[in-house]
């Protein structure tokens, strides 16, 4: 009798949360607690990337359970493909969550880190914004002129004119700190179309977004120890980092597998990480953080709101 009691208790609870949960209508989306999370930072994420590439992301398209955003040429990237990958097989075929999936931190920093937020590309996404071959980036380059030399770098999205604005607040702090200087000239380098040593993928040189500063040999995490790197990181101004980060670069210096002279022009990662911080709080609208007086912002957050229930 006790047994048919508790099975029937059991049986109640069982219909009652059932029907509560057939009657929210955020339940197909919600589903469980990480299930909110994860749509919280896809609109994020998504809110990000239009921020960061407003001009080529006209819109966004939902079809069979996937989110896509379509592109100013009419071309659909794929948000989410939903497969379990290794690290490896997100570097080699990333979709849009594999790569905004490790925020980028702000914060001056002093240890290697424990993660590579950047490293990861969509190239699709980059070929639609600076150009599909290297004879349509070729096109879209300017030359910017630093000493007694021209660094040629992308003129689309705004790379050049944030590259040029952050060099010339740096020549502005070197005349308070001439020692600046050091770590910034002579550049190693910007346009280069070429792959990444010992891969098939391009580099982000190849698009003309990435600079190299002045060389140290204990920049990079294939010529020197963790304990090289981590020396020279303790020594790097920390006042030039944050010129490149408030232009919308991100700095190698914060990746595990560090690379100290590198600044690559990445706007959504530097959105999401001024905008944004690891609280999914529910309770808060989604978009908690960012400026909706700004007319863009409004109006992407209206349509990501339109397109993604």
């Amino acid at each position: 009798m006790k047994r048919m009691c508790t099975f029937f208790v059991i049986g109640i609870l069982f219909i009652g949360v059932f029907f509560i949960y057939s009657n929210n209508k955020d339940y197909k989306v919600f589903k469980n607690e990480n299930d909110k999370k994860y749509n919280i930072d896809m609109k994020r994420n998504i809110l990000s990337l239009m921020m960061g590439y407003g001009e080529h992301i006209v819109d966004i398209d939902k079809s069979n359970d996937k989110i896509y955003l379509i592109m100013k040429s009419g071309n659909k990237i794929l948000y989410d493909d939903k497969k379990n990958k290794t690290i490896q097989e997100k570097i080699n075929n990333p979709d849009l969550q594999d790569m905004m999936e490790e925020g980028y931190n702000l914060n001056c920093i002093y240890d290697i880190a424990n993660n590579d937020p950047g490293r990861i590309r969509h190239y699709q996404l980059l070929k639609e914004v600076y150009g599909n071959t290297k004879k349509e980036i070729e096109v879209n380059l300017k030359n910017l002129r630093f000493g007694n030399k021209y660094y040629a770098f992308n003129d689309k999205n705004n790379a050049y004119k944030n590259l040029n604005k952050s060099i010339n607040e740096v020549i502005n702090i070197c005349k308070a700190d001439n020692r600046i200087y050091k770590y910034m000239y002579p550049i190693s380098g910007t346009f280069n179309y070429r792959v990444i040593s010992g891969t098939s993928r391009l580099s982000p040189h190849s698009f003309g977004i990435a600079i190299d500063l002045a060389s140290d040999k204990s920049d990079y995490w294939k010529w020197a120890s963790k304990e090289a790197g981590q020396n020279r990181l303790k020594s790097y101004p920390s006042n030039l980092v944050r010129i490149f980060e408030n232009n919308n670069f991100i700095w190698g210096g914060k990746w595990k597998h560090f690379d100290i002279l590198h600044f690559e022009y990445r706007p959504e990662f530097i959105y999401k990480a001024k905008h944004f911080n690891d609280d999914l709080d529910e309770c808060k609208y989604w978009y908690d953080g960012v400026d909706i007086k700004d007319e863009k912002t409004k109006f992407y957050i209206k349509l990501i709101n339109n397109k993604i229930k």
